[in-house]
């Protein structure tokens, strides 16, 4: 006895039965609804419940909180095909979806489980569940006829048998067909047949013989019961025609016939070979075969009977999945008056081949890898089934080698695919995963499956140059603002993983921060120049450049820009001797009237603020007061006489000096050298200052000076000459002076290997003096002997001494002058030298000249300044 609530308005309360006892039994039945076997949680409900009707808890049973149902998408997938059931997000309870009729799910199965399958994401579980499905007598026994049609000869003797059809209810358990009960009369009663398979067929028993004559026609009631509460009841009507005498009916060997066809078996098979026999004569012997009145639709598709030889043949196609046997009902008739019959059954069991590849079934959509998921990770459920049944329907899956997932298995066919290796979305971001199941069947059947599985980046790769370093070769002078180079890098990454922005990094170039001198395209790597570059005090600076990408955290990578300022022919010549040059355009020098062609008269050296050819300088004669006397050597600037001076000569020569680089477009200045010649001895003069010429309108009268000053010049040199004659007559051992001719120094010819050196730091012009004598020689000292027109003659008469190694004269040049580093070309004085040092404060006027009196030699400092010979 139930409650009236529990099954609905079906059920009706049980008169006599107390309110306490059954509410008590209802309860208990309550908390038999759900249980756990095996680990699994399990439900128990009736069939036919209303939509929304709660099953249980699920959330609660799987330990999942209100919030997580959200969060984790909890959801259910059903293996039936039809979606029976659904979870309530708001209490988390599994609830009825769907109509449940049991008879239609599992037809009269004893048990009748819904399987389910429980999905939660984030982590990715699946949970299985089943639900029971427990009958209710909501079917009545049903007869295949509303009228069963007998005939029966009145020879018929009692007891007697003839078969009825059976009833069926599609309940099972106490509400399926229990028993049957017929109408009250005199001639039959109701008897059961017990077979193998079946609790009994009912039978009408004749108790006692029949009478046509006085009863030909009899109408019974045939009522089928089941066990359920209430009873339900189906009833048929037989309707019994008494004939007369055909006293033999046909008989077969067996009541029943059991065989097997494979569920393959061809169209046109034989299944069984019937015989039945009649020991009647003439037509009442003669048997036709025939499948019963009542044989359904299902049987008469697939099987066929020849009525002559009683052979049931296979006509239609088996199907194991679709049905597993067949019950046929054969009747042999005999040809009398009336008819006799005879019955037997025939049940065909369809045996299963391995007819159905297995089938691969995504419980859940894969979800995207991140490239540095850990191994373990699960990307999809995977469940297989097979229709087929033992070993065909036993599946395994597999996945192709290499590949960095696996199948994880969970329970009854169900899989987990899970990472099993390392990914890189930059080798392949996308996995089409190709999932083969096979049965156990001979010969097992396969199929295939294929899964996409998408690989999510993450930002591992830093930006990469396409080169490590770059060279930029850039014109001096050019206009501000123009590109100087585009720098480009690539990422492997993707999305905002693959964004590259480009900066500079802080660095300094001559003490200025490089973010002075050029700016970058943060989008596009292009450098600009912030202004022009001046090759003469920025020759070559680097840039480094930085490309980050916009990850998290984001990565960079560095390159090198090498910029190269290239020359420009912008800078012409500077004059750096003769000194004069430097402070006005025109230089005075002096030469004796005995000069020979290709005397040495003065050096004119210049430099270039460029380089390379643009720095490459000639000389050459512009104008000269007389082109036939003099003449420049044009790559040294040497200017040198042509020919010997002459008496009629002019005694003031001009020369103007051309001075050309060989740049494009090329650049060139001019010195202005005035020469004047001298009767006597001559000593070149290193600085003269001379003030600039008067304008024009002054000349007549510089003209008139400068005459007399030429006579009075004429004498005090012919009067100093003779002093200087007698007075070296007089020093025996005179080794020269500055104010010797040539010939005069040729007895200067010995070694001398006594050095001293006196500097003369006063001023702005240094000079130094070297003078030897031979080892033998006793010290002595000796005057200087300096033009009048120079305005620095303080030279030191300098004693022999001791020093043999010229590399001692440019230690105490290096003493005098601590600002500068001189060194000199291993050589060892063996004649008389004299040594002019010229230094002052501009940078381009540093020279050493070294003269020998016996030759003419030009030695160079290391320091790149070239020595000039007087």
């Amino acid at each position: 006895c139930f409650p009236k609530t529990l099954y609905g308005p079906r059920m009706t309360k049980t008169k006599g039965c107390r309110g306490w006892r059954w509410l008590a039994l209802w309860w208990i039945h309550f908390f038999l609804l759900w249980r756990t076997t095996d680990g699994q949680t399990r439900y128990s409900i009736p069939e036919e419940l209303k939509q929304g009707s709660v099953v249980g808890n699920l959330a609660k049973d799987l330990g999942l909180g209100l919030t997580e149902i959200f969060d984790r998408k909890l959801r259910v997938a059903s293996e039936a095909g039809k979606q029976y059931f659904s979870v309530d997000a708001g209490k988390g309870e599994l609830v009825v979806n769907d109509r449940i009729d049991r008879e239609a799910l599992c037809a009269q199965s004893a048990s009748c489980v819904l399987p389910l399958q429980v999905v939660v994401e984030n982590p990715l579980q699946s949970h299985r569940i089943e639900v029971e499905i427990r009958d209710i007598n909501d079917n009545s026994p049903s007869f295949p006829t509303q009228e069963i049609k007998l005939k029966i000869p009145e020879s018929v003797g009692a007891g007697k048998r003839f078969p009825l059809e059976k009833a069926e209810d599609f309940d099972v358990g106490v509400n399926s067909l229990k028993t049957f009960s017929l109408s009250k009369n005199e001639y039959f009663s109701l008897k059961f047949k017990e077979t193998k398979n079946d609790d009994g067929v009912p039978e009408l028993l004749l108790e006692k013989p029949l009478d046509r004559e006085k009863n030909a026609h009899h109408q019974l009631l045939l009522t089928a019961l089941d066990g359920g509460n209430p009873v339900k009841s189906g009833t048929c009507k037989i309707t019994i025609t008494v004939l007369d005498n055909n006293d033999n009916f046909p008989v077969f060997s067996e009541n029943e016939f059991k065989v097997s066809l494979k569920e393959n078996s061809t169209k046109g098979s034989s299944a069984i070979k019937l015989t039945a026999t009649d020991a009647d004569d003439g037509l009442n012997g003669e048997i036709v075969y025939s499948f019963g009145s009542r044989t359904p639709e299902s049987v008469l598709s697939v099987f066929d009977i020849n009525y002559l030889t009683g052979e049931i043949i296979l006509k239609g196609t088996l199907d194991y999945e679709s049905s597993k046997l067949y019950r046929i009902d054969v009747t042999a008739k005999d040809k009398g008056i009336p008819e006799m019959e005879g019955h037997c059954r025939v049940q065909v069991d369809v045996e299963d081949v391995n007819d159905n590849s297995p089938e691969i079934v995504l419980t859940s959509k894969p979800s995207p890898v991140r490239e540095d998921a850990p191994s373990g990770t699960v990307v999809a459920l995977i469940s297989a089934r097979d229709q087929d049944s033992g070993e065909n329907g036993k599946v395994k899956l597999h996945l192709p080698k290499g590949s960095p997932f696996i199948l994880k298995p969970s329970y009854s066919n169900n899989y987990e695919l899970v990472t099993s290796g390392v990914l890189d979305r930059e080798r392949l971001s996308e996995y089409n995963i190709e999932i083969t199941a096979t049965d156990s069947g001979s010969p097992p059947l396969w199929s295939k499956k294929t899964v996409p599985v998408t690989i999510t980046d993450v930002n591992d790769n830093p930006p990469v140059f396409t080169q490590p370093s770059y060279n930029v070769y850039l014109k001096e002078n050019g206009v501000p603002g123009s590109i100087l180079y585009s720098v480009s890098a690539y990422d492997e990454d993707f999305g905002e993983n693959a964004k590259i922005s480009y900066s500079i990094l802080d660095s300094k170039v001559q003490d200025v921060s490089v973010s002075s001198y050029v700016y970058i395209n943060s989008d596009n790597g292009s450098i600009y120049s912030m202004h022009s570059f001046d090759y003469e005090k920025l020759k070559v600076f680097q840039i480094q450049v930085q490309a980050k990408d916009q990850g998290s955290p984001s990565l960079s990578s560095n390159a090198t820009v090498h910029v190269f300022i290239l020359d420009q022919n912008d800078n012409a010549p500077a004059v750096i001797y003769p000194s004069s040059a430097v402070l006005g355009s025109l230089s005075h020098q002096r030469m004796p009237r005995c000069a020979k062609a290709g005397h040495l008269v003065t050096k004119v050296t210049a430099v270039d603020a460029d380089s390379g050819h643009n720095a490459w300088m000639s000389y050459r004669v512009a104008e000269a007061t007389d082109a036939s006397l003099f003449t420049v050597s044009q790559y040294t600037g040497e200017v040198r006489t042509k020919r010997s001076v002459s008496e009629q000569d002019d005694s003031s020569q001009r020369l103007l000096i051309e001075i050309k680089d060989d740049g494009e477009p090329v650049q060139s200045s001019t010195v202005t050298v005035s020469i004047l010649m001298e009767d006597g001895p001559h000593e070149p003069i290193l600085e003269l200052r001379q003030k600039a010429a008067e304008p024009s309108t002054k000349t007549g009268r510089i003209t008139l000076y400068l005459i007399l000053s030429l006579a009075s010049v004429s004498v005090l040199s012919l009067v100093t000459f003779l002093i200087l004659a007698v007075k070296c007559m007089k020093s025996s051992r005179s080794s020269g002076s500055c104010c010797m001719r040539r010939s005069d120094c040729e007895d200067y010819k010995n070694p001398n290997r006594n050095l001293q050196i006196q500097l003369n730091t006063d001023g702005p012009i240094k000079y130094v003096e070297v003078l030897g004598g031979d080892m033998m020689s006793q010290s002595q000292s000796f005057r200087s002997c300096m033009s009048p027109m120079s305005e620095y003659s303080d030279f030191t008469l300098i004693k022999p001494s001791s020093t043999t190694d010229f590399k001692e004269v440019i230690s105490v040049l290096d003493a005098s002058l601590p600002d500068s580093t001189w060194t000199f070309e291993s050589q060892q004085v063996r004649s008389n030298w004299k040594i002019y040092l010229f230094h002052s404060k501009n940078t381009y006027s540093r020279s050493l000249y070294i003269r020998n009196f016996e030759a003419e030699m030009v030695y160079k400092l290391n320091n790149a300044y070239q020595i000039t010979t007087c």
